[in-house]
């Protein structure tokens, strides 16, 4: 019965693999990659580096070029301050109308810190790294394709884990199973690089697996998570709080007044209030938070006479806000800096050496076996009567 069992579990790791791999090894690279994408971008296109290290400009300097340059956009930016005193000021406006009906597709900008001068001007989906986010995220097929992505999270992890039940040896042979040597033949070396690569990155890649799913399953986590530990009720902003178009408080004012709430915090992305009289939203990252440029720190303003009109403070929310909280920033590998974001990059190569490897595996099996089987009518031998040296081949392929 055990083995029968065992051989179930070899048919299901199996067909997993040959099914779904080539969707992990997609994933995998793309996700490679994404995890430097503000830097990938700046390779491909030289014109959005910074000209000279400069501080972080104000944010009211900042919307002041952007209302000049495209003065029929009223509706709310989103600016966010450099990641270091080399990196460009980031803008997006949301729900463009060139892209109405695409989805998600703002126009994104990058901005010289120290000239303020228009570096990029590009919509979402239109350029290489982002058109990449949208294939890792969607498989570029919108709402389907994110939940198809969530659920090939999911199987990724049930694949993983039936290969480390498969792989797990006795406790006597477990340091020797350990060892990363790889044994010389195709066929050794071949079973080595499989199990070692699946055992050894097992870790990283079921936190990779899961948080992926995660991420692109956001409702089905939520009430995953909601059953365990209270959530925080999402916060609302009423719009029209600027009467017959006033003229709201400036951003930097804005910034100054919510700043009182998390004084020691850094100061990330600010939102702009639009047309619609919007609350300005200001968000800060603090010390002890997982993620730096997605952080959880807010806080909205009124714009029309400065009054804070609520806060968000991640460091006082419950344990399963703080479970989300960690989602992005471990999937990214952000939560552990740039050894972090290196770990991350170099996980998602390992489904393409799984899927390879486990591709080769089940050939030698099946030609392993289909040898087998043309030697046995000739010599009619039971198994344990066959010479040592084929019951060997055919074990190193089971």
């Amino acid at each position: 019965m055990k083995r029968e069992l065992r051989r179930l579990w070899v048919k299901l790791h199996l067909y997993v693999g040959l099914l779904a791999g080539g969707l992990f090894v997609l994933l995998g690279l793309t996700g490679s990659v994404l995890v430097f994408y503000l830097d990938v971008d700046s390779l491909l296109n030289p014109q959005i580096r910074v000209s000279a290290a400069a501080p972080a400009p104000s944010p009211e300097a900042v919307f002041r070029t952007l209302r000049a340059r495209y003065p029929q956009r009223d509706g709310p930016w989103r600016i966010e301050m450099p990641l270091s005193a080399d990196a460009p000021v980031l803008a997006r406006y949301y729900n463009p109308p060139e892209t109405a009906g695409r989805g998600f597709a703002p126009l994104m900008l990058s901005l010289d810190p120290h000239t303020l001068e228009v570096t990029s001007a590009r919509f979402w989906g239109d350029y290489a790294t982002t058109w990449l986010f949208d294939l890792h995220y969607t498989l570029l097929a919108g709402e389907g394709g994110k939940t198809a992505v969530g659920i090939l999270g999911l199987v990724l992890a049930f694949s993983l884990l039936s290969g480390l039940y498969l792989w797990w040896p006795s406790r006597a042979r477990l340091a020797a199973a350990l060892k990363p040597v790889l044994r010389s033949g195709a066929v050794r070396r071949t079973y080595d690089l499989h199990v070692l690569g699946g055992v050894y990155g097992l870790p990283v890649l079921l936190v990779l697996a899961l948080t992926g799913s995660a991420l692109a399953l956001p409702d089905f986590t939520r009430d995953l998570v909601a059953g365990a530990s209270p959530l925080r009720e999402a916060y609302r902003p009423p719009a029209g709080l600027l009467d017959n178009g006033a003229k709201p408080i400036s951003l930097d004012a804005a910034v100054r007044i919510a700043r009182k709430s998390f004084p020691d915090a850094e100061l990330r992305w600010v939102e702009t209030s639009g047309s619609a009289g919007r609350p300005i939203s200001v968000r800060f990252h603090q010390p002890g938070e997982p993620g730096r440029r997605f952080p959880r720190s807010q806080v909205w303003v009124d714009p029309s006479d400065g009054q804070v009109l609520a806060v968000r403070d991640p460091l006082r929310e419950s344990a399963g806000d703080g479970f989300l909280a960690w989602m992005h920033p471990l999937h990214n590998g952000e939560a552990f800096g740039l050894p972090g974001r290196i770990l991350a990059c170099v996980a998602g190569l390992l489904p393409a050496l799984l899927f390879v490897t486990g591709w080769l595996r089940w050939r030698h099996k099946v030609r392993a076996r289909s040898a087998s089987g043309l030697r046995r009518p000739s010599s009619m031998l039971p198994e344990h009567a066959q010479p040592a040296s084929a019951r060997l081949q055919v074990s190193e392929v089971e």
